[in-house]
C-alpha cells in the first residue's frame, strides 16, 4: 500500500526512510511538538518550499531544464489569493477563484516561454527566463491599483483560517486550536497531495521520457520522442506546482509584496536546496527545505549562544557574531556540497549501491 502510494519510488536506504518518517511526523504535529509563533511559521515555511523546491527539481532534476523565472509563478500564485481577497471579500469563493485565476495565468506564460524558448540553448533560456522574470517582478510593484505597489497587500481570510477563530473552548494536547492551526493543517494537506501527485509525474511513462532527455537530447529525439513538447509539458507542471506554492505563502501570511514572493533571493534559496537535498529526487526537496530553513531560521540564535559561551576567548565572539550569519550559511553549503556532491538523498541512496555491490 505504502509502495502504491509513493508510487513505487521508495526511499532504498533504510536511513533515508527513518529521516523521511521524522520529518513527515514533525510536520505533521509540529503545532503541538514545537509549540511557539516562531516554530510553527519555520515549519509552515518548510511546508511551502518542499512544494516550491519539489516543482523546480521536476524542471531542473528531472528535465535538465536552468530557469529563472519559477520565483515569478510563484508570485503569481501569491498574488492571485491577494488580489483576489481583497477585491472580492474574505470568503471561499475568493480563494477558488484566486487559485483558478493563477493557474490560469502561469498556464499561459508557461506555454509562451516554453514554445518560444525551449528551443534555444540551454544558457540562452536561462537568460530568456531571467529577464522575464525580473519584467514581471518591475511590473508587480508599479501596478500599484492591482497589486499596491511595493507596499504590496494585506487581506483577510475566511473566519475558519482567521487567527481570532477558536472553535474550542478548551486546548488539545496543551494547544488552543485556532484559526492560524487550521491553516497550517490546510497546508501540510496540500503540501501531502502535491507531494504525491509530482511523484506519481516522475515515476510515471512521461517521467521517465523527462529523464531521458536530461541524459541525452538527441537519443531521445532520434527515438521519435518530439522532446520540444515533453520541455514545455514538464515547464507547465513546474509553474503550476510553483503557483500552488505561491498560493501557499499568501494564504499563511495573508500578505504579498514584490519582495515576499518574487524576490531572486527565493530563486536562489530554491537552488541551494534543491542541491542540498538532491537534484532528481523529490525527497530532497523535504530534507533540503528542512535543513536549509532551520538553518536560516535559527543559525543567527545558535551563533549568539557560541558567541557568548566563547566572550573570554579573543577574537571567537566577533566570528560568531549573529550579524555573520550568512557567511556561516556559504560554509555550511560548501561542506554540503563537498561531503554530499549528490545532495544527502544521493549519498544516502549510493551508500545502499556500494554496500549491495558482492565484492571480488
Amino acid at each position: 500500500m505504502l509502495s502504491r502510494l509513493l508510487s513505487h519510488d521508495l526511499p532504498r536506504s533504510k536511513l533515508l526512510a527513518a529521516i523521511l518518517i521524522v520529518i513527515v511526523l514533525g510536520l505533521a504535529f509540529a503545532p503541538f511538538l514545537f509549540p511557539g509563533v516562531k516554530a510553527l511559521n519555520v515549519a509552515a515555511k518548510v511546508l511551502i518550499f518542499i512544494v516550491l523546491v519539489a516543482a523546480f527539481d521536476l524542471l531542473l532534476g528531472y528535465t535538465g531544464i536552468v530557469s529563472f523565472a519559477h520565483t515569478m509563478f510563484f508570485g503569481i500564485g501569491a498574488y492571485g489569493i491577494a488580489v483576489a481577497c481583497t477585491h472580492l471579500g474574505p470568503t471561499w469563493t475568493a480563494l477558488v477563484v484566486g487559485v483558478v485565476v493563477a493557474l490560469l495565468l502561469s498556464l499561459v506564460l508557461a506555454l509562451v516561454i516554453g514554445l518560444f524558448s525551449l528551443r534555444v540553448r540551454a544558457i540562452f533560456f536561462a537568460m530568456i527566463t531571467l529577464a522575464v522574470a525580473a519584467a514581471f517582478q518591475t511590473l508587480a510593484s508599479q501596478l500599484s491599483v492591482i497589486t499596491g505597489g511595493e507596499d504590496g497587500l494585506s487581506f483577510k481570510l475566511p473566519e475558519w483560517l482567521s487567527p481570532s477563530f477558536e472553535p474550542f473552548e478548551s486546548e488539545f494536547l496543551g494547544v488552543l486550536i485556532d484559526g492560524k492551526i487550521i491553516s497550517y493543517y490546510l497546508l501540510f494537506v496540500v503540501c501531502a497531495l502535491l507531494v504525491l501527485a509530482l511523484l506519481r509525474i516522475v515515476n510515471s511513462p512521461f517521467g521517465r521520457v523527462l529523464q531521458a532527455i536530461r541524459e541525452n537530447e538527441f537519443r531521445a529525439e532520434a527515438i521519435g520522442y518530439r522532446v520540444v513538447v515533453y520541455r514545455t509539458l514538464s515547464s507547465v507542471l513546474s509553474a503550476l506546482f510553483a503557483t500552488l506554492a505561491g498560493c501557499m505563502l499568501a494564504i499563511w501570511l495573508r500578505y504579498n509584496g514584490p519582495d515576499t514572493s518574487l524576490s531572486f533571493e527565493i530563486m536562489i534559496d530554491v537552488l541551494l536546496i534543491v542541491v542540498i537535498g538532491g537534484m532528481g529526487t523529490i525527497y530532497g526537496a523535504l530534507i533540503g527545505s528542512v535543513l536549509f530553513m532551520i538553518a536560516q531560521s535559527y543559525l543567527q540564535d545558535l551563533l549568539r549562544l557560541a558567541g557568548e559561551a566563547t566572550s573570554a576567548v579573543p577574537l571567537l565572539p566577533a566570528l560568531f557574531s549573529p550579524d555573520r550569519w550568512l557567511l556561516w550559511l556559504g560554509l555550511l553549503f560548501v561542506l554540503s556540497v563537498y561531503y554530499f556532491p549528490t545532495g544527502v538523498v544521493g549519498k544516502l541512496r549510493a551508500r545502499i549501491t556500494h554496500g549491495a555491490q558482492p565484492r571480488s
